[in-house]
């Protein structure tokens, strides 16, 4: 394990952004097929399938569509997001680094630009590449990223806080792609929840006006 993490932060060293940009596409690789795993496991024990049908099966054109999800937009786009922020926040801002204006300004940054970004490219991207019509993922879109947002939101701030507080800048993708195994496992599973009732709920909601010009219309 020791020689595997010296390899890796050899290559880390001397090809940044293609290590960046394969063990992106490793980690969401893996994250896919824990998300398939984890979304059998549940059908399975919910309506109890019998031993045939109950045998997990790899979708593997699936574990492709997501690795190059992580390889070619995660890993590039990962690698020049983390280093220029750094950069904008110590060069232009001129925050003292590890301060806590730096690190509050880096983790809102990262909330309200890359993680928005992120979430529509992912579901657009899915949606597209497995086969489906434009007017399918964009209710897609409206169906998934608002959940997604919220209840990436709720964590990924924290496990920010900690990266830019801590984590050397060489380190932080690193430590990024190793949370991104999760995240990948998680918004795999979410994309293929299709229409579960919580998803519902959120895009049930609706704005005031509009639930009062309905009641209107009724009158």
């Amino acid at each position: 394990m020791l020689k595997l993490w010296k390899w890796y932060q050899q290559c880390l060293s001397t090809h940044p952004v293609k290590t960046q940009i394969v063990s992106s596409g490793f980690l969401w690789s893996i994250g896919d097929i824990g998300a398939q795993y984890i979304t059998h496991s549940t059908a399975v024990s919910r309506h109890k399938k019998s031993d045939a049908e109950a045998e997990f099966k790899i979708n593997w054109k699936r574990v492709a569509i997501t690795g190059l999800f992580g390889f070619g937009f995660i890993g590039p786009l990962g690698h020049y997001w983390y280093e220029g922020l750094d950069k904008i926040m110590r060069l232009r801002f001129q925050l003292p680094p590890k301060s806590l204006r730096f690190v509050a300004a880096k983790v809102a940054a990262d909330t309200l630009i890359f993680a928005p970004f992120d979430l529509f490219v992912f579901f657009t991207y899915m949606g597209l590449a497995s086969g489906k019509s434009v007017a399918q993922v964009k209710e897609d879109v409206r169906r998934d990223f608002l959940p997604a947002m919220i209840m990436e939101g709720s964590i990924w701030p924290i496990v920010q806080v900690a990266n830019f507080r801590y984590v050397p800048v060489r380190h932080q993708l690193l430590y990024v792609n190793t949370f991104c195994l999760l995240d990948s496992a998680f918004l795999s599973w979410f994309e293929q929840q299709n229409d579960a009732p919580w998803k519902q709920w959120f895009t049930s909601v609706k704005p005031l006006k509009e639930r009062e010009g309905q009641g209107q219309g009724r009158l």
